[in-house]
């Protein structure tokens, strides 16, 4: 069984604030440039919450078709510089996929997916087929959400960052990753499924945000067959999840949920 959502102390920063004319203290997200390099070639920095580094490298690295595996990484090494975090990331030349370190010139933010992408033609990928070992059930997408604040302990203390979680496929949550940005959430949850060499055909992905393209573009990178979010997905996102034989779901009224295939 994989590891259940991680309980370490929230990351954040204590500011004071006012609340109902009272004065108190307030834990706030932490939000930090974690640059990535590739063989000591820089490629992108990210605005991220500081925590699960290592998922993160080996998330993006999968997530973004630079590497086609894990076994395709050598080393990751987390370093602490002035200005924020870097991920150096080690592997064989030969690995790295042709094309897939697509140039950026600009920092990622926190909410944006595409920042820094130098061309038109590097923003929509070839989706990677995808297939699932069970059937999607609604029910167990519905499950899935009404669990997912459980599995959010940063977001419980500073109610600011993005959740993304491991289903089976009954909805119970197995694993969790936290992040101000919800990409960097799927990212950190798509490296530690790797690290755990999981079967991702069989469970899905629950996020607590809303379905855009890039999302879409990640889980099939990855293998994920169902990418279950908050709120509908954009017109790109489904055309994109068939492509990829990918099922999407959302939150209908009420407890309800939306299968979208």
């Amino acid at each position: 069984m994989l590891p259940l959502a991680h309980s370490r102390p929230a990351e954040g920063t204590s500011f004071p604030a006012v609340a109902n004319q009272s004065d108190v203290t307030w834990l706030v997200a932490e939000e930090v440039p974690v640059a990535f390099e590739y063989n000591g070639r820089a490629h992108a920095v990210m605005m991220a919450t500081p925590a699960d580094l290592e998922d993160f490298a080996l998330g993006f690295s999968l997530c973004e078709g630079i590497l086609g595996a894990a076994d395709d990484i050598d080393s990751i090494r987390v370093r602490h510089a002035a200005d924020g975090i870097v991920l150096s990331i080690g592997a064989d030349p030969l690995r790295l996929l042709r094309g897939s370190l697509r140039s950026r010139t600009l920092e990622g933010r926190s909410g944006c997916g595409l920042c820094g992408v130098d061309s038109l033609a590097n923003v929509v990928r070839e989706m990677r087929p995808v297939r699932a070992s069970f059937t999607p059930d609604a029910g167990a997408v519905a499950a899935a959400f009404a669990r997912l604040a459980d599995h959010q302990p940063m977001n419980r203390a500073n109610r600011s960052l993005h959740a993304a979680a491991w289903c089976d496929p009954t909805g119970r949550i197995l694993m969790a990753r936290e992040d101000v940005g919800r990409h960097n959430a799927l990212d950190k949850l798509a490296g530690a499924l790797a690290s755990a060499g999981h079967d991702v055909s069989a469970g899905f992905a629950v996020l607590s945000s809303r379905c855009s393209f890039e999302l879409v573009q990640k889980a099939a990178a990855v293998g994920i067959p169902l990418l279950a979010t908050i709120s509908a997905p954009t017109g790109l996102a489904l055309t994109l999840a068939r492509d990829a034989g990918m099922t999407l779901a959302a939150r209908a009224r009420g407890d309800g949920v939306m299968l979208f295939r």
